[in-house]
């Protein structure tokens, strides 16, 4: 299912201060660009994730984070290198901004 677009206008007013964002749909969902790099996506269950690089994967694993994995054809599990931002900061855009600059910082 494609993301409708309320939820494109949420997440580019959720991190509308880290600068001028470029989304670009991708397999239904949304990637989420500052400068040429993502560093979020917006999946199509609506799901928002940061990407997670150097040391923010330990950061987001010791917050108790969930890391993006899904089940392949052949059984095997796959791990992205996204994490599910908690939900508390979706209602919070500075909160928010505030992680995903350290993610970008991380790129």
């Amino acid at each position: 299912m494609a993301l409708s677009d309320e939820e494109i206008g949420f997440v580019t007013d959720l991190f509308s201060d880290l600068g001028p964002l470029t989304t670009r749909k991708m397999f239904g969902g949304l990637g989420i660009y500052l400068d040429g790099s993502i560093f979020a996506l917006m999946r199509s269950d609506g799901a928002l994730l940061l990407k997670g690089a150097g040391d923010m994967i330990d950061i987001y694993e010791a917050e108790g984070w969930i890391r993006w994995t899904y089940q392949r054809k052949n059984g095997a599990q796959s791990a992205m290198p996204y994490w599910e931002i908690p939900d508390e900061l979706r209602d919070d855009a500075s909160a928010a901004c505030d992680w995903a600059r350290s993610a970008i910082a991380h790129l």
